[in-house]
């Protein structure tokens, strides 16, 4: 998933647009990455079921009832 894609998601959920100031990939950036989740769900028996999309919505709305902004 890209860093472009979370970013929208809390662009969307606050409803309010990031002040981003693009650059060119600087070293030891990754462009993409993939969660390997396994070995947790081996070790623990627990298995993530909110997408990513679900997950940062209700963070949003958590931290906005927390700190009341």
């Amino acid at each position: 998933m890209l860093l472009k894609h979370f970013i929208n998601l809390l662009e969307d959920c606050l409803g309010r647009r990031a002040n981003k100031n693009m650059l060119p990939l600087q070293p030891g950036d990754v462009v993409e990455t993939c969660a390997d989740v396994d070995d947790l769900m081996r070790d623990t028996g627990f298995r993530p079921t909110i997408p990513v999309e679900e997950g940062i919505k209700r963070f949003v709305d958590w931290y906005r009832s927390y700190y009341g902004r």
